[in-house]
């Protein structure tokens, strides 16, 4: 079956905006976020090939060297489906949109070729 990389994105401001809210409003949302997250991969289990991936602060490698980095991307999960409209169909309704404030859920093919040998 077909895999695809969800890629989650949560913009910079968004995150401030969260992390400014009171310790005890984030919290809560961690806590309902979590559970939803949950019950989310409990529904998707048959399609996940690999567990979540969290990401934090980013360092950017070029030909001029390292140097610190920003984007969006917090984060990204593998998932088989038949096409990628199934797959993209199976985040509608992920924590990451519906409790936290992530901005978005990038769904796309994975073209690496099987391993040889």
């Amino acid at each position: 079956m077909p895999r695809f990389v969800a890629v989650y994105t949560m913009r910079p401001e968004d995150f401030a905006a969260f992390r400014a809210r009171p310790t005890s409003e984030q919290e809560a949302i961690d806590e309902a976020g979590l559970k939803a997250w949950r019950e989310w991969h409990r529904r998707n289990a048959a399609a996940i090939v690999s567990t979540d991936v969290m990401v934090g602060k980013t360092k950017r490698v070029t030909r001029s060297g390292i140097s610190d980095a920003h984007n969006q991307i917090c984060g990204f999960l593998i998932v088989e489906a038949a096409d990628l409209a199934a797959a993209a169909g199976l985040f509608q309704d992920h924590p990451h949109l519906t409790v936290f404030p992530g901005d978005g859920i990038d769904v796309m093919p994975d073209v690496t070729g099987p391993p040889e040998g």
